[in-house]
């Protein structure tokens, strides 16, 4: 059983290779200014959360180690994107197919009836939506250009990784800079959705999807650095956008403890975090274990990324 599910990842149907199939080999210096070094370690993966999702693969919990890495702060900018387009030219695979997932509750009331996903009504099929139209040829990203990026295909964020000298975390990687030191924990920040009773993350608050109270200030996207850091220094790691890891899916983990990079092949990428989407009665993935997957060259209107690049250990000498 795979783990994706319309709700959180439509999968976009398969396609010819798009057109724009080379790599940016340019690297810039100035497209990652805030990063976060991470020294690595041993910490427990996964959960034996009762309220997870067992089919997803979540569990059980279990030990692994990853070595020192650098993190972006945040997701990957628009501001971040464009510079990558105006310098290298690249086409994303939204771009190229011509149309993306938009969620319904995004597009004006008169918008024109559009194809949706059958399990999941809410998503739309809208012509023209990418990165630079995020709901269609009548929006923009003008004013948001602190947003996460979001209509980024596995492919495309995989060509920005290179771009900037970096590649895509690691699952083990990613969960371990959304912990922040905390094992076991729900939340980056621990066990409490709302601490406080103040907002730590971008998702839906009311019933869905017809109703968001729209409580923790945004209906779609926030911009980057809204909400409060893990103790690791890292922003937005839940709620927002989904992200893109570096694996292969499997729901079977394994028994490599170090470094676990999931499976050699597979059909379908994990996306870790959840969104602003996620709400507690239809799709609890707002939290550190969840996990889903899509194919590689899907993109939707709540799936960004963010990078990272290996560091050179040092090795003692006796």
């Amino acid at each position: 059983m795979t783990a994706n599910n319309p709700c959180c990842a439509p999968q976009n149907p398969d396609k010819d290779e798009k057109k724009n199939s080379q790599t940016p080999e340019i690297e810039t210096g100035n497209a990652h200014l805030e990063t976060t070094t991470l020294e690595g370690g041993s910490f427990m993966m996964g959960t034996n959360y009762p309220l997870g999702y067992p089919q997803d693969g979540e569990g059980p919990a279990r030990k692994r180690t990853v070595n020192p890495f650098n993190i972006d702060k945040y997701a990957v900018t628009n501001r971040q994107f464009s510079t990558f387009v105006q310098e290298t030219g690249y086409i994303t695979e939204a771009e190229d197919i011509g149309w993306s997932f938009v969620f319904a509750g995004l597009l004006p009331d008169d918008y024109e009836e559009t194809r949706g996903v059958q399990a999941a009504p809410w998503w739309r099929q809208v012509f023209q939506a990418s990165w630079q139209t995020p709901e269609g040829p009548h929006s923009t990203v003008n004013e948001r250009l602190e947003h996460p990026v979001v209509h980024i295909s596995w492919n495309d964020a995989t060509a920005y990784a290179k771009w900037v000298g970096g590649r895509l975390p690691t699952e083990a990687e990613w969960e371990f800079a959304a912990r922040g030191g905390l094992d076991g924990s729900i939340f980056p920040w621990g066990d409490e959705l709302e601490p406080n009773n103040q907002h730590r993350m971008n998702v839906w608050q009311g019933s869905f999807p017809d109703n968001n109270l729209v409580a923790d200030g945004w209906y779609g996207t926030a911009p980057v650095g809204t909400y409060p850091l893990n103790a690791y220094g890292i922003g937005e790691m839940t709620g927002n956008v989904w992200e893109w890891c570096q694996d292969w899916f499997a729901a079977d983990h394994g028994e490599n403890e170090n470094n676990p990079s999931g499976p050699e092949s597979g059909e379908l990428k994990v996306i870790k975090g959840g969104s602003y989407l996620c709400h507690e009665s239809y799709c609890n993935r707002y939290r550190v274990a969840a996990r889903s997957s899509t194919t590689p060259n899907s993109a939707m209107g709540h799936l960004g990324f963010r990078t990272v690049r290996d560091l050179v250990q040092e090795t003692s000498h006796v």
